[in-house]
């Protein structure tokens, strides 16, 4: 039997995820089909919780029965996510132990209002390890000035982490640095770390909507043909070539000697993760944010609709490399035009943080609905 596009993905060195979860995507076994397709990963966040809950009544008899055990709203929600991101992580458990850790994670997000308090998110992060109880699980932390701080703490107690969040390759750098200073501790008080895994989740196609908008604008407002045509010629071009850097960057850091004598003890890169790659744009191709961004020793979490176009008609191809030139090209023609890609990734990732955080207030306002 020939194998699926995501298989032959797998084989080339990018694992393809799934950017959902639902009681009704693992009670229908429509899940289980997709792990036999190739389907090595599933990552969840508040927005996805809360579709999940409030447009369905798939959770309703369960909320009603823990209500009437007098659970509050944060108590209701955390048997919920639980209970589904166990059952996800035990299916996924025969790729995690067939590829021997490197893939079958389910990541479940630490509530977003701790963003801002590291010792918090510390703390919770490691209640939710400990009642997940399960090897095939990350935790994901935004990458703040605090996420960083907990993201080091949390990797030298051996506890899996998705960073999420990530758009400017400032960001990523530091999320790196605070994986490898994690990694650093648990060798010194372990001694052994290759059962510690993480990812370093980019957000992708946010920065295109951004930038498409404002090259939009700017088109519209000039006289000049040429300049016209070379301002709409940027379109969709700034998010892979913010990628491209930040790949770069991925392979120069986990090449350094001071990671490199931390692999000789079986540390694991914390591979970049591919994130927001569903195509929002209808004139773009369906898949374009997985093709433009197939690269060794990465991720990437798409959308159903995403994936399955992809199983029809992707193409395994090498995208992203260490020649970065044409990406920094691009993003200098940006610079020229009034258009700094950093400082709008400096906008993305506060209001990605009130997104998440509004989506979790949404997701508890949900279940109150459904218990009064």
């Amino acid at each position: 039997m020939p194998k699926t596009t995501i298989e032959q993905l797998a084989e080339f060195g990018q694992s393809l995820w799934l950017d959902n979860i639902s009681r009704g995507l693992i009670g229908s076994g429509r899940l289980k089909e997709m792990i036999s397709l190739g389907l090595r990963g599933v990552t969840s966040n508040p927005t996805i919780f809360d579709k999940a809950i409030s447009q369905s009544n798939e959770y309703d008899p369960k909320i009603a029965r823990l209500f009437s055990e007098g659970k509050t709203a944060f108590e209701i929600y955390d048997e919920l996510t639980i209970t589904d991101i166990q059952e996800a992580a035990d299916m996924f458990k025969p790729v995690y132990e067939r590829t021997k850790g490197l893939d079958g994670y389910v990541s479940l997000e630490v509530n977003p209002g701790l963003a801002s308090l590291s010792a918090e998110t510390i703390q919770e992060a490691k209640r939710l390890h400990k009642k997940l109880n399960r090897a095939n699980v990350m935790l994901k932390i935004p990458a703040t000035a605090e996420g960083f701080i907990a993201i080091e703490e949390l990797i030298s107690q051996g506890i899996n982490i998705n960073a999420t969040l990530i758009f400017s390759l400032e960001q990523y750098t530091k999320t790196a640095e605070a994986f490898i200073r994690g990694l650093k501790r648990a060798s010194s008080t372990t001694g052994n770390v290759s059962r510690i895994h993480s990812a370093a989740s980019i957000f992708v196609s946010r920065i295109d909507t951004v930038v498409d908008a404002l090259l939009e604008d700017l088109s519209g407002k000039e006289n000049n043909s040429g300049l016209r045509s070379q301002l709409e010629a940027l379109k969709g071009k700034a998010a892979t070539a913010n990628s491209a850097l930040i790949y770069q960057s991925s392979r120069e850091i986990f090449s350094r000697d001071e990671f490199r004598l931390l692999n000789k003890y079986g540390a694991n890169i914390q591979r970049p993760l591919w994130a927001s790659t569903g195509t929002k744009n209808p004139a773009y191709s369906n898949i374009k944010y997985i093709e433009e961004l197939i690269a060794k020793d990465t991720v990437n979490t798409a959308p159903e609709n995403t994936l399955e176009a992809f199983l029809v008609k992707g193409e395994v191809k090498e995208a992203l490399s260490d020649d970065i030139k044409g990406a920094q090209d691009i993003l200098a023609r940006l610079e020229r035009f009034g258009i700094n890609v950093d400082e709008i990734c400096q906008k993305l990732l506060k209001d990605g943080i009130i997104l998440f955080e509004n989506s979790f207030d949404s997701l508890l306002k949900s279940i109150e609905n459904k218990i009064r």
